[in-house]
Order: C-alpha cells, then structure tokens, then sequence
C-alpha cells in the first residue's frame, strides 16, 4: 500500500488534505488540535498596515494571521500518513491556494454562522475544480447560533456534501470532520456495478 522511495524501499502512502476557510474561521487551531507533532504554522502580528486591507469584522479580537499556510501531520498507520495544510484564509494570499492544492484529494471547509460570507470562495474554489469537500461550522465556545439546514441553505450546498457543527478547538471535532471527508472519498472512489438485464 505505500509509497516507492528513491532508494526502493517503500514508506508510508501519503495523503495530503485542505483546511480551508476564510479569515479567522478556525484553520490553524484546527490543524494545531489535531496534528499529532507540533504543526509548522506562519503567521505573523497583524499591524497597522493591514487596515482597510484585511477585513476583521466579527473578528476584531484576531492579532495575527496565517501568511502562507500551516502544516500538520497524522499518522493512521505505518502504511498511511495524512499530511494537513492549512490554507490562508485573507483574500491577498488567496493566489497560494492554487499552488497548495496541487496532489490534494479533499479539503475540509471551516465556516463561521458568524461570517458565513468569508466562506462563498472557498467553496466556489473547490467546486470549480471538483475537489471533495465537507463543510465544518465552528461552533466557537461551543455556540451555535444556526441550525445545519440554515447553514447548508444559506451556502447554497449540494446535498451530497456533509455538514458537521462542533468547536474545532477539541480534536474530535477535527477528527470528525477528517473521517467524514474520508468516507465521502472512499464512496466517490468506489466501482458503481450496473444491474443486469
């Protein structure tokens, strides 16, 4: 099942997964809760420069801001390693996304019923190039002020695409969201085996 290195021998199968979302809806504490070694993470202090650059509404308690992405890693199995990258989330770094999705097969999508708005590129992105996504609401504080319909109405969401609500800042939330895009790869990949007649 792995992967062939240089040397011949075989490693781990690799997986590589998005976490995308706009600006401030939870990517990096995501990655953080639920890579297994300390996540690789770029961000920097927002400053004055920003200002009328970077939109913070809803998010005015932000003070810093991934630059260029942030990477974890999860271990299944000896066999299997899923490598996480955490996309930037404000509009200036957008153009990174084209180069991060490269060798992808799925992305998780964190949303924010505070800002739902900030989350219309992300999932344009990623159904205009047919990538497998699944919808994350962050439930910040354990709050919820949507109902998943609400959300998965207001996002224009195709039915096939699952919606999960937890608060990304606990690992199972995380963990969820990640089994979930799994099963939708694993359903797409499977063979469709035609009735006889």
């Amino acid at each position: 099942m792995g992967s062939r290195d240089s040397d011949g021998t075989t490693g781990p199968l690799a997986v590589k997964i998005l976490v995308a979302g706009g600006f401030g809806v939870g990517k990096t504490t995501m990655v953080g809760a639920v890579s297994e070694v300390a996540p690789l993470r770029t961000e920097e202090y927002l400053t004055e420069a920003s200002v009328g650059v970077d939109d913070i509404g809803g998010v005015a308690e932000k003070t810093t801001t991934t630059v260029a992405l942030d990477f974890g890693r999860i271990t299944v199995n000896p066999e299997l390693v899923v490598y996480l990258f955490g996309t930037p989330g404000q509009e200036r770094f957008w153009f990174m996304w084209n180069d991060l999705v490269n060798g992808a097969l799925g992305a998780v999508v964190l949303v924010d019923t505070r800002r739902l708005e900030v989350s219309f590129a992300s999932i344009d992105f990623f159904e205009s190039r047919g990538i497998p996504f699944v919808v994350g609401v962050n439930c910040f504080h354990g709050r919820c002020d949507r109902t998943e319909q609400e959300v998965r109405d207001a996002l224009d969401l195709d039915p096939g695409v699952p919606l999960l609500l937890g608060d990304v800042r606990r690992p199972e939330a995380g963990r969820d969201l990640l089994v979930a895009l799994i099963d939708l790869l694993m359903a797409r990949s499977a063979p469709v085996h035609e009735p006889a007649g």
